[in-house]
């Protein structure tokens, strides 16, 4: 079970994480992705991990199982990946299954903050979900005690500008129950939790360049026209966050 600070399975596949609406970030960020850069980006971040091939990582919040295929299939990695939406999973299971990736790839149903396992990976991986979760401190604890000596941490998540934020943003931020730092804070909790070599990048530049590509995304790829006017309309929101400096987009890397 999560704190009582932190998102629940209910709350996410009620909310943010309806089918409907999985298959329609879909349609945005590609096939088998639900976060930015779809396969090109996850490509990108995970040749960064440099693994030897036969490595084992763990993909937090792993999605429609988008970057654990490309790990299987391009870079040869065994990878657990879990996530806390079953809506998510049933779609990404099915998907496993239909590429044949099973004796490479595991996606079950788990909550990060409840793993139980040590020095088990040689690199965990995750894209914009710690927003997510609130006990920050005990979620970097959990991750460092099951990478194994060595093993490294690489993630994006959402982040923001300093306080005080504007009413929207607070709203924002309220209703969709995210914990967000700016990259500076990141990355302190990062060190806090033991990891050594700690990099936090605020990287927003190339997050609003993706936002822009998205938007067209959007507009082409034949969605009913009350869907199209909604994402085209977060996504806007999303953008003029961005350029005030209120939300922003970082990248971090860390060793145990």
């Amino acid at each position: 079970m999560a704190s009582s600070n932190d998102v629940t399975q209910d709350f996410l596949d009620s909310v943010q994480y309806q089918p409907e609406s999985i298959l329609q970030y879909e349609r945005v960020y590609g096939e088998d992705f639900v976060s930015p850069g779809g396969k090109a980006l996850a490509r990108e971040m995970i040749g960064r991990l440099e693994l030897a091939p036969g490595s084992r990582v763990l993909d937090v919040g792993c999605g429609l199982g988008g970057s654990a295929f490309v790990m299987a299939r391009e870079f040869g990695l065994k990878v657990d990946g879990i996530d806390l939406s079953k809506n998510m999973l049933e779609i990404a299971n099915r998907k496993l299954a239909a590429y044949g990736l099973a004796g490479q790839v595991n996606l079950e149903w788990k909550d990060c903050l409840q793993l139980e396992c040590d020095g088990l990976y040689d690199a965990i991986y995750s894209r914009d979900v710690f927003l997510h979760i609130h006990d920050k401190s005990r979620l970097f604890s959990v991750l460092h005690t099951a990478l194994r000596t060595g093993g490294r941490l690489l993630f994006t998540d959402y982040c923001c500008g300093p306080k005080p934020w504007s009413d929207e943003f607070t709203d924002y931020v309220h209703a969709r129950e995210y914990d967000l730092h700016t990259p500076k804070e990141y990355a302190q909790l990062i060190e806090d939790a033991g990891f050594s070599d700690v990099i936090g990048e605020d990287v927003s530049a190339r997050f609003a360049e993706l936002l822009q590509a998205e938007v067209v995304h959007i507009t082409e790829a034949g969605l009913d026209a009350s869907v199209r006017e909604k994402l085209l309309a977060s996504w806007q929101q999303k953008i003029e966050r961005a350029k005030a400096g209120e939300q922003r987009w970082g990248f971090f890397t860390a060793v145990k």
